[in-house]
């Protein structure tokens, strides 16, 4: 028998909802018939988040992904032992915590000890430093398992999938950021990923427009006619099937964002206000266009709610199933 797919699960930041999410998940034993699952953290850290939540799930203490057991959710000690959690506090600690964690999970990653890797939030503040200077996962991934332009912010939910051509980024640097190369770049690499990851022939892509009413033929601005629709117009010319630029509020205010697979918004709050309005409870954040499988939940570290036990955790779940699904279809294809 093939042996069961390896997701490896960063903690994330250890004084928000990270560890809530990460134990209730594992506590569905049907987990284990699908993955193996492997927590980079730390084993104090795991047992103090499941004596405040009153949670059963044990985790197996490894030293390296080879010695997982298929049969236990397991964990590899990232931190020192010294490591203290401080519910709902932004803390140096955390960070570095939270750094060495995904540092030891994407090492694993890149050396194939494990297929796929799910993120808990962390806090893009307390994590910065020396090692890591990026605005969130999907830059700092990028860098590690690619090049600039190489990877995709791509939500995902079982109603809609919305991919962001700029991610992470001051919406006073968006208009200038955005150029026909970005963009058609954008749109190839949202084609591939929906037949390479979602195993979808011949996707429909919807491309939003910058300026409200799409610029109203250059009134309001001048970036859907010189910069938006040109990029469209080669993606046609190289067989993608896509349309627009439309304007983004009637999109979503009508039906028509269920007629497409998916749509490439032009900035993060363009594409994830109507996402998380639709799919905050499900919703998916995929890495799209790197080599290697990262998804995340698409909320973040929820410091308000810490430690009260009153997180869920379906997104979380659903990012661990997607990443197995996605492993399947790059594997074995349709």
């Amino acid at each position: 028998m093939e042996n069961k797919i390896k997701i490896g699960i960063s903690q994330g930041d250890i004084n928000g909802i990270g560890y809530e999410v990460i134990l209730k998940t594992l506590e569905d034993n049907r987990i284990l018939d699908m993955c193996v699952p492997i927590v980079y953290g730390s084993p104090k850290v795991a047992a103090y988040h499941r004596k405040v939540l009153d949670l059963s799930v044990n985790l197996n203490l490894i030293n390296s992904a080879a010695e997982a057991n298929d049969k236990r959710a397991n964990i590899i000690n990232c931190n020192s032992d010294e490591i203290k959690v401080e519910i709902s506090q932004s803390t140096e600690a955390a960070g570095t915590a939270a750094f060495q964690a995904l540092e030891k999970a994407a090492a694993d990653l890149k050396a194939g000890a494990i297929d796929a890797l799910v993120t808990a939030p962390i806090n893009k503040k307390n994590i910065q430093s020396e090692q890591f200077s990026f605005p969130g996962h999907t830059e700092y991934l990028e860098q590690t398992f690619g090049s600039k332009g190489d990877a995709l912010m791509l939500l995902v939910s079982d109603k809609l999938r919305i991919a962001v051509a700029t991610g992470h980024l001051p919406i006073a640097k968006v208009a200038q950021t955005l150029t026909k190369e970005l963009i058609f770049n954008k749109i190839r690499i949202l084609n591939e990923s929906l037949k390479k990851d979602f195993g979808i022939s011949r996707p429909r892509i919807a491309v939003l427009g910058l300026n409200p009413h799409s610029g109203d033929q250059g009134v309001i601005g001048k970036e859907e006619i010189e910069i938006i629709k040109p990029a469209i117009t080669e993606a046609l010319e190289n067989e993608i099937i896509c349309v627009g630029p439309l304007p983004a509020d009637g999109f979503f205010g009508s039906d028509e964002y269920n007629k497409y697979d998916a749509i490439l918004a032009m900035y993060h709050d363009q594409g994830l206000i109507p996402f998380k309005t639709l799919s905050m409870d499900s919703g998916v954040n995929f890495t799209a266009g790197l080599g290697v499988v990262r998804t995340s939940p698409d909320h973040g570290t929820a410091y308000d709610i810490a430690g009260q036990n009153r997180a869920s955790e379906n997104s979380f779940r659903q990012a661990l199933y997607a990443a197995i699904d996605i492993v399947k279809n790059r594997r074995y294809g349709n």
